[in-house]
């Protein structure tokens, strides 16, 4: 594809592998990336605001018009455009399954890892109340669990013809055993998979991962102004933070045992994948591997009030040399990237912040009980205390010098949260293309893990 200038000065025709779009609730980036041809790797990015209420390919263009700008040249030939959105609210779903700890759960965390912001999870089959809820929250996608193979076959059975008619795409992940009759009912929008939970203490996530992927991939173009992306895109596109699990992933099989921080203007996200600590496995069976978290009171820009009294809850306040009045009031001036010197570091301290109570949520307990044989102490939730990387992610993360030593420093001070040791290594993601790198990994994923094998000795 080409995008071409008539400027005069500007004769140069740039090729490039690929081009990938962020398109986010206020902002669309676009990143230029080599992965076949020289100059290799990232080549510059260009951003635009996200054109959301009329079409975000009018945004999506004049990202694309700032990029050849910043690399001064009059057309951009590229093989594909990629993107990933996190656009008018991102991916909501609602998940419903049998028993909340066992298959809801195991959709739930599916559900997480794919990048959606899950607004409602139900067991047991769903009442009157629980019909108008998802009425009301209008998810993108609905996802029905329950049983695992050859179980309980009912509950999952009956949920998904109490929801086939509201016109809303339904992926079906529970037992097996329902697929037959499930199939003669002819639900137009149904997308069957895998069993979520197919054993007790089996997360069995990646097949319904892919199939949100596919059905978001599908219906985008019904999410608002979205109706002509696939005019300019012609590559994948997935949620946002769906890319940056990923990416994760990607990490984890370079070096196993990573957690990955994001801080957005909206949303902290947390994503992890490491192994327990062995005398821990047996109590944690029921805990993912890979899991995701996300925070939706933790933001700095959308959600910086919210973050802000978060900030006082958990004591960090006492880190800025203002009060929470001050702070406030400061807040409310500064723009998206603060430009006075007291907003620059209000900023900063509440970006350590969300990221240190977003971890802390993320990871399990060390927690006390009282048996017959007097007290032990167990683990519950996830087990943090083997990861070797942390990787930084995005803009909140990035500028942030202060950041690596008051991470380090949590991790020290801890005293029950399975946290990651304080000798961990944390590299920042300096180009912030975690993102990107992700969408394009479903299609090049061994191109790409050259590329973070080299991204990431340079950082």
């Amino acid at each position: 594809m080409l995008l071409h200038s008539s400027l005069e000065n500007m004769e140069k025709t740039m090729q490039v592998d690929f081009l990938v779009a962020e398109i986010g609730s206020t902002t669309t980036y676009v990143n230029a990336i080599n992965l076949t041809r020289q100059p290799y790797g990232f080549i510059g990015r260009g951003y635009a605001k996200t054109t959301v209420e009329t079409d975000v390919t009018e945004g999506l263009k004049e990202a694309i018009n700032d990029l050849r700008k910043q690399l001064n040249v009059a057309e951009i030939s590229y093989q594909k455009l990629f993107a990933t959105s996190s656009a008018a609210g991102g991916l909501k779903m609602t998940v419903h399954g049998l028993v909340y700890d066992m298959t809801a759960k195991a959709a739930k965390e599916a559900a997480l890892n794919a990048g959606a912001n899950v607004h409602f999870v139900t067991a047991n089959l769903l009442t009157e109340d629980d019909l108008e809820m998802i009425h009301s929250i209008k998810p993108n996608i609905i996802v029905v669990a329950g049983g695992t193979d050859y179980g309980e076959k009912e509950v999952a059975f009956k949920n998904l013809n109490m929801l086939k008619d509201l016109n809303i795409p339904l992926i079906y992940s529970g037992n097996i055993e329902n697929h037959i009759r499930i199939k003669k009912l002819n639900i137009p929008h149904l997308t069957i998979v895998e069993n979520v939970y197919p054993r007790v203490d089996d997360f069995n996530i990646f097949p319904l991962r892919k199939a949100i992927y596919d059905v978001f991939e599908k219906h985008i173009i019904h999410a608002k102004g979205m109706h002509s992306i696939f005019e300019m895109v012609n590559g994948n596109v997935i949620p946002t933070p769906g890319a940056v699990m990923e990416t994760t992933l990607l990490l984890n099989e370079i070096n196993p045992n990573v957690m990955t921080i994001d801080v957005g203007g909206a949303t902290t996200d947390v994503h992890s994948i490491s192994e327990p600590q062995p005398q821990y496995q047996k109590y944690l069976e029921g805990e993912p591997i890979s899991k995701r978290t996300v925070e939706g009171d933790l933001g700095v820009y959308v959600n910086r009030e919210s973050a802000l009294i978060q900030m006082s809850k958990y004591g960090y306040q006492k880190n800025v040399p203002l009060s929470e009045a001050e702070s406030k009031a400061l807040l409310e001036t500064e723009p998206f990237i603060p430009t006075t010197e007291k907003g620059k570091e209000l900023i900063q301290q509440l970006a350590v912040s969300c990221a240190k109570i977003a971890v802390d949520r993320h990871a399990g307990d060390l927690r006390r009980i009282y048996t017959t044989s007097g007290m032990k102490v167990i683990p519950e939730g996830k087990d943090l205390s083997l990861v070797q990387t942390v990787y930084l992610t995005g803009g909140a993360l990035n500028n942030n010098p202060m950041i690596k030593e008051a991470l380090k420093m949590h991790f020290k001070n801890t005293t029950t949260k399975l946290l990651p040791r304080p000798n961990v290594n944390i590299v920042f993601d300096k180009d912030y293309l975690f993102a990107s790198l992700g969408v394009l990994s479903i299609e090049y994923k061994e191109e790409v893990k050259t590329f973070l094998n080299q991204y990431l000795k340079e950082v």
